[in-house]
């Protein structure tokens, strides 16, 4: 074969968390963004007033895809089974469904479906592989997401 080869993206690894307190109630979301042939790092976090976990989780991996400039080979690892199995089983599903899910023998609206949605977009752009690592279980990374997340809804809670 003859021609110019074009290089593969880039490899990165995002850890994404959310965290609520109340489900709903103030949430936060966090994501680190590592790219492990530099080593370069960069994280970010913010919250809403009024949300739940699952809306968290989603934004911190949307956050965290979206930050990236040029298309790029993600691993997102995360201790989320919704957004795990939402990238890896569902998406595909509910595209196919007109963005509905069945219930029994109906279909429903897809929750979080604007959410999903951007997701998709943003999967449009990049390479992505999901990783699951259990919660609160000591990965370093994923206890930073959470202590991220935690700190940043915090100014939602009412004052003692």
């Amino acid at each position: 074969m003859t021609g110019a080869k074009t290089q593969p993206p880039a490899e990165v690894v995002l850890f994404a968390d959310g965290a609520c307190s109340g489900n709903p109630g103030p949430g936060g979301w966090a994501y680190i963004l590592r790219h492990p042939k530099s080593g370069k790092e960069r994280e970010a976090s913010g919250a809403e007033p009024q949300t739940t976990n699952n809306r968290m989780e989603l934004t911190a991996v949307i956050r965290g895809l979206a930050a990236l400039r040029r298309p790029t080979t993600v691993e997102v690892v995360t201790d989320s089974v919704y957004v795990g199995k939402g990238l890896s089983e569902w998406l595909p599903k509910w595209k196919a469904n007109g963005w509905r899910r069945r219930e029994g023998r109906h279909f429903k609206p897809v929750k979080n479906e604007d959410l999903w949605r951007e997701l998709d977009q943003l999967l449009s752009r990049h390479t992505v592989r999901f990783t699951h690592i259990r919660g609160h279980s000591g990965h370093p990374e994923n206890e930073r997401c959470d202590a991220l997340a935690v700190a940043a809804y915090q100014k939602f809670l009412p004052r003692q």
